[in-house]
Order: structure tokens, then sequence, then C-alpha cells
């Protein structure tokens, strides 16, 4: 195997994991600004790091966000977008006061839906094929 900086080690596995997040605004209200993009990466970094993930990849737009992150096995997506959303939320409410008109009900910036998707360099078809090529003991 070829050495692969994006290949991570735990205690007793090799990986490799990148999930797209996708996450919109409360009725997907029109809501950020290139500032609260900026402060909003730099808070999911933390949020990330905290879970010893990597945030790869960030962008958005006035009313969503995508992130493409790198996590190890011992990490539940769902638990990690629940600190992602939660803390970025409190953080923005609280350094911008000017998005507290944008908090809906509950003081929630994000829909309480995502969209998550698993992301790897090979195509389904690559990786059927890879596997059915093995060489099975007789």
């Amino acid at each position: 195997m070829a050495e692969d900086d994006t290949i991570r080690t735990g205690r007793h596995c090799v990986f490799v994991l990148h999930v797209h997040l996708v996450f919109v605004t409360k009725y997907r209200h029109r809501v950020f600004t290139d500032r609260h993009l900026a402060r909003m990466e730099q808070i999911m970094r933390d949020v990330c790091a905290d879970f010893e993930c990597e945030l790869v990849e960030f962008n958005g737009e006035a009313d969503h966000v995508h992130l493409l992150v790198n996590f190890p096995p011992k990490v539940a997506v769902s638990k990690l977008v629940n600190s992602l959303k939660g803390v970025s939320s409190r953080r923005l409410r609280q350094e911008f006061p000017d998005l507290v008109h944008h908090y809906w009900r509950a003081k929630r910036l994000w829909s309480g839906s995502y969209f998550a998707g698993s992301v790897d360099g090979a195509p389904i078809s690559v990786l059927h094929q890879y596997i059915e090529q093995q060489q099975r003991p007789v």
C-alpha cells in the first residue's frame, strides 16, 4: 500500500473516513454574511478538534453551510452533528447580537434536519470489483 497522509491510525485500526455535512438555517432564511461564515468555520474547527476530527473543507452561503470532515471510527456522526450545530448556534448568538432576530422558537438557528453523505476516493463500483477479486482461501 502506498504511503498516504490521509490514512489515520487508531489503537486497533487504520482508517480513512470522511463525511460531507450540510446544515441549513431554520426556514432556509438568509442569515449569514462572510464574517459570520469566517467565525463559524473557526468554531466548527474547534468542535471537530474536540472530537479528534479534522474539518478538511468548509464553505457556505447565506442560508446553508457545507463541511467535509475526516473522523475516527469511534465518533458517531449524529453526536458530531449535534455538537457542531449546538455550539455554533450558541456562540454565534453570543458574538453577533444582530443575528438574534433570525433565531426562531426555542432560539434555534439551524433546521432540525441535516444531510450527511459518506465520501471516499473510489466509486462503489470500483470497491465492489476490488472486493469481488480478492483471493479467497481454498
